[in-house]
């Protein structure tokens, strides 16, 4: 992968986030939790308003909104390959077939419901990976320090773990990763 500068650059948002999760227990955790909250998130987001009426263009969107989850979802999926082209598909894909899922449960159960299923996912889920810090890792989360670049770097940096453990994948220079990551432990 070619070296990308500032906000592009895999290896820098890899070793921060990288940095804060060492402990193979706290990623186990994190693989777990991670993208449900991403998705009760996109449950959340599906009641805001709609920014346009794709039925009107002959789509039926069977729930499908052009709303704050549509765009939230889009600014992942974008981030993500910009990152790296090919492990950022699979998780801009990951991030839109969750936008599907997140919205056609929603339509399902219904604002009423919905929030009550939401706020129970994301507690358990923002427990354990508390707990998984705390226990553990032994030191605070990334959101802690930089807030933006944990909520946004935090599924991608799952489907890479995941990724390189069962397809021995390198998107890019872990051992170099590896020591950017020891020296962002040391600050």
């Amino acid at each position: 992968m070619a070296n990308k500068a500032g906000i592009f650059d895999l290896e820098t948002h890899f070793a921060f986030y990288g940095a804060y999760h060492s402990n193979p227990v706290n990623i186990f955790i994190h693989t777990l939790f991670v993208w449900p909250i991403f998705f009760t998130s996109l449950m959340l987001f599906h009641f805001t308003p709609s920014i346009y009426d794709i039925s009107q263009i002959g789509f039926a969107g069977n729930g499908l909104l052009l709303n704050f989850g549509f765009f939230f979802t889009l600014i992942y999926a974008l981030f993500y390959v910009c990152l790296d082209k090919k492990a950022g598909t699979l998780a801009a894909l990951l991030c839109f077939a969750c936008w599907v899922g997140a919205s056609f449960i929603s339509v399902r159960l219904g604002y009423s419901l919905a929030w009550k299923v939401v706020l129970a996912a994301q507690l358990f889920c923002w427990t354990g990976q508390f707990l998984g810090h705390g226990v553990f890792e032994k030191r605070a989360p990334a959101l802690l320090d930089n807030l933006a670049q944990a909520f946004l770097m935090a599924p991608f940096f799952v489907l890479l773990e995941c990724y390189h453990y069962r397809f021995f994948r390198q998107p890019f220079a872990m051992n170099h990763i590896r020591g950017f990551t020891q020296a962002s432990r040391q600050r």
